[in-house]
């Protein structure tokens, strides 16, 4: 079994166009350069100097990492990994 990892709409050029792909790794670091050796680039959207990147969201099993242990954050076979881009704006 593997770590399911769901792409946002905006990821989906790194995946063939798959909404969800399946990875590997001890952490959620180690998982993105696992997904990165199979979609090239994908990891260069996700972090910065070792770290999420600002605009990033990342959930674990629907908590979010940046509340736990970031891209240390422990991962294992059949956990769920939701990507989502911040959004951000409003109305005046």
């Amino acid at each position: 079994m593997a770590i399911e990892v769901r792409i946002p709409t905006i990821l989906r050029t790194y995946t063939d166009g798959a909404k969800a792909v399946e990875g590997a790794g001890a952490n959620v670091g180690e998982l993105f350069h696992d997904l990165d050796s199979r979609h090239p680039g994908i990891a260069d959207r996700l972090l910065q100097n070792g770290e999420l990147r600002r605009f990033v969201n990342v959930y674990l099993n629907d908590e979010d990492v940046r509340f736990l242990e970031g891209i240390g954050t422990t991962v294992a076979d059949g956990d769920s990994v939701t990507i989502l881009p911040a959004v951000a704006g409003g109305s005046k």
